[in-house]
């Protein structure tokens, strides 16, 4: 397994981490799977065989439950890898039990430290931008939990790139602790990710921690023209991150069609050469992978270890490439003006 540094930290990730949203199955995850506590264990054995020793969740998972999991399979083991979870979302009724809010966030993390049964989160995120809390405030909380020892490193997701670029300013300021990591959504079908964030990624020196890699299953080679996602599959019922709004079906099945010919030429599955595409994209340190199953996270960890060419890497370029908004096409248009970062 490759180890990459996390930009802008001395911390070193495995290039491929293990999501855990499909542990539970419950609280609104119920599409997403239902792995329970004997399976968890299996697969955090496998991962750890494979050098894959980052393990990502989240305490909205499924209510806290798919922390409880993680925590009772990784028992024994913890010295042996990196937890990464997140805090913010909804985990109750009342108002205060959301946010970024000091005090939703200390109560968050110490629920978050029982669940997973440790005294310390390797990365702790915070899930998304919450606008109703002063970011000054939110920082500070995150810089006494990094001082206390609960929390070793602060990152951030689903941030647009003012808020990321705000809060590393105010990190700056105060001299707290920042964000030296930024999980997003990005994949050879949506691209949105490198018209902002990528370049701030590269100039601030922030990693870039991908979710949903495959487009919740969608660049898996299980889906093309003579083989539609099913009606009452796992995205109709609600167990994929990525809407369909923002999928182009007409431009997934080109993509398909390429990922195909590559996947002939290296003798790698479709999946394989999605993950693998990313892998070789700028900021990217780690991809957070799901399985919900042996065999699927087996194949999984078969997208690193090996490099598609240059002309590979073309080839699927051109077949996602998606016009920018403004005023990113504007931009282009002045190319002496272009640092050409990537």
């Amino acid at each position: 397994m490759e180890y990459r540094r996390l930009n802008g930290s001395g911390l070193f990730v495995p290039a491929l981490t293990l999501g855990t949203g499909t542990f539970g199955g419950s609280h609104g995850f119920e599409g997403w799977g239902h792995t329970g506590v004997a399976e968890a264990t299996r697969m955090v054995d496998m991962c750890l065989e494979a050098g894959l020793n980052m393990f990502d969740t989240a305490d909205m998972y499924s209510r806290g439950l798919a922390e409880e999991i993680l925590g009772k399979a990784i028992a024994g083991k913890r010295n042996r890898l990196l937890i990464a979870t997140k805090g913010t979302f909804p985990m109750g009724e009342s108002r205060n039990e959301e946010g970024a809010s000091r005090f939703h966030l200390i109560e968050a993390c110490e629920a978050s430290l029982r669940r997973l049964g440790t005294d310390h989160i390797d990365l702790y995120y915070i899930h998304g931008f919450d606008a109703n809390t002063p970011v000054e405030e939110t920082l500070r909380a995150l810089d006494d939990l990094v001082t206390s020892g609960k929390i070793r490193y602060i990152g951030c997701s689903n941030f647009s790139g003012w808020q990321l670029m705000k809060s590393l300013s105010v990190s700056e300021r105060r001299g707290w602790s920042r964000y030296v990591a930024h999980q997003v959504y990005y994949s050879l079908l949506n691209r949105d990710f490198e018209w902002e964030l990528m370049p701030l990624g590269i100039d601030q020196q922030v990693g870039s921690i991908i979710w949903s890699p495959l487009a919740a299953g969608r660049l898996g080679g299980r889906y093309r023209r003579n083989n539609p996602m099913p009606q009452d599959g796992r995205v109709a019922r609600g167990g994929a991150p990525v809407r369909d709004n923002v999928v182009a079906y007409d431009r997934l099945y080109n993509i398909i069609d390429v990922l195909d010919e590559v996947a002939a030429e290296t003798g790698k599955a479709v999946a394989q050469v999605a993950l693998n595409w990313l892998l070789q994209r700028p900021t990217v340190c780690s991809l957070v992978i799901g399985a919900s199953s042996e065999e699927q996270l087996r194949q999984n960890l078969g997208a690193v270890d090996w490099k598609l060419t240059a002309e590979q890497m073309q080839r699927l370029d051109a077949a996602s490439k998606t016009e920018k908004p403004y005023p990113y096409w504007h931009q282009d248009e002045r190319p002496e003006l272009s640092s050409q970062l990537f």
